[in-house]
C-alpha cells in the first residue's frame, strides 16, 4: 500500500531550515535517549487496531476497540486483537522497531476501508488519555469543525495529565484536527530515508518532520509492505518520545517537546560539533 507522495506537510531535501538554539548545551541526543529502549513507558496507538500476533509488533500488551452499545460509544477489551485495514499495525510496528521494550497498547477507532466516525475518534482518544498512557500516537485527524473543540479539550487534558500526544498532520491541504493544536506534537514527513532523522519546522503549525516516504512497515498476516504518508512519520516521533521518557521519566509533555526541538538534526548551537 502506498499513499499519495505529494503531501502538503512534507519537507523536501532542498529545504534549508537550519535553526540556532542558544544555551541548553547539555541537551544532546546522547543525553536525551542514548541507551534507552522504551522500557517503563506505556504507549498507545489510537488507530485501526493491530495484528497482535505479528512478529514485528510482539509483544502487544493489550488491545481495545470502540464499540456501540445501548449507552452509546464505549471502549472494550479485545483479547484476540485485530486490524481493520492495516494502518494501525503499520504504525505500531514502527514504534516497536525504535522503542523495542516499551509497553505497547492499541485502541481501534477505525473500521474497514479506513472508515470511522468522529464520535469513535473522540471516545477512543479520551479513553487513552484517561488511562494515563505516557505516549499516545495518533496518525488520524478529522476536518469536521464540530469536533475541533472536543479534540482541543482532549489535547489540553493530555497535556496537563502528562500524556505526550503525537498527532499526524493531514496529507492534503485541508484544516483538520487535533494536530493543529499547540498542546500536541504535530508531525509531517521529510523526503529522506533515514528513520532516525527528525527535523524541526520553524514554520508551524507542523512542528516536526520525520521519515514518512516509502517506509517499510508491518502488515496484517505477518507480512510487510511499503507506505508513504504523514501517518508513518508520526510513530517515528512517538517512539522517539518514548525513548526520551524511558531515560528521563519525570519530563512533562512541554519538556519532551523542548528536548525534541533541541535534538532535532537541523537545530544547531554556535558551539555544536557536527552530529
Amino acid at each position: 500500500m502506498t499513499t499519495n507522495p505529494d503531501l502538503t506537510w512534507r519537507l523536501g531535501a532542498e529545504d534549508d531550515i537550519t535553526m540556532s538554539a542558544a544555551g541548553n548545551a547539555a541537551v544532546t541526543p546522547e543525553w536525551a535517549w542514548q541507551g534507552a529502549t522504551g522500557r517503563g513507558v506505556r504507549v498507545c496507538v489510537v488507530d485501526s487496531g493491530v495484528d497482535r500476533d505479528h512478529p514485528m509488533l510482539a509483544p502487544v500488551h493489550a488491545t481495545h476497540a470502540v464499540v456501540t452499545g445501548p449507552d452509546g460509544k464505549a471502549v472494550v477489551r479485545e483479547s484476540a486483537g485485530a486490524d481493520s485495514c492495516g494502518h494501525g499495525t503499520a504504525c505500531a510496528g514502527i514504534i516497536r522497531s525504535i522503542a523495542p521494550e516499551c509497553e505497547l497498547h492499541s485502541v481501534q477507532v477505525l473500521g474497514a476501508g479506513f472508515s470511522g466516525t468522529g464520535d469513535a475518534l473522540v471516545t477512543g482518544l479520551r479513553w487513552a488519555i484517561e488511562q494515563e498512557f505516557d505516549v499516545v500516537s495518533l496518525s488520524l485527524s478529522t476536518n469536521r469543525r464540530h469536533l475541533a473543540e472536543p479534540l482541543r479539550e482532549l489535547g489540553d487534558l493530555a497535556y496537563f495529565r502528562r500524556t505526550v500526544l503525537v498527532a499526524s498532520a493531514h496529507n492534503l491541504p485541508v484544516e483538520s484536527f487535533p494536530w493543529r493544536f499547540s498542546s500536541v506534537i504535530s508531525v509531517g514527513s521529510h523526503a529522506g530515508d533515514d528513520p532516525g532523522l527528525i527535523l524541526y519546522n520553524p514554520r508551524p503549525p507542523v512542528e516536526f518532520f520525520a521519515h514518512g516516504s516509502d517506509v517499510e512497515v508491518a502488515w496484517p498476516g505477518g507480512g510487510r509492505t511499503r507506505c508513504t504518508g504523514n501517518s508513518f512519520a508520526t510513530p517515528h516521533v512517538a517512539a522517539r518520545c518514548a525513548l526520551i521518557l524511558s531515560k528521563h521519566p519525570g519530563l512533562t509533555p512541554f519538556q519532551v517537546k523542548n528536548v525534541m526541538y533541541l535534538t532535532a538534526q537541523n537545530v544547531r548551537r554556535p558551539d555544536d560539533r557536527e552530529r
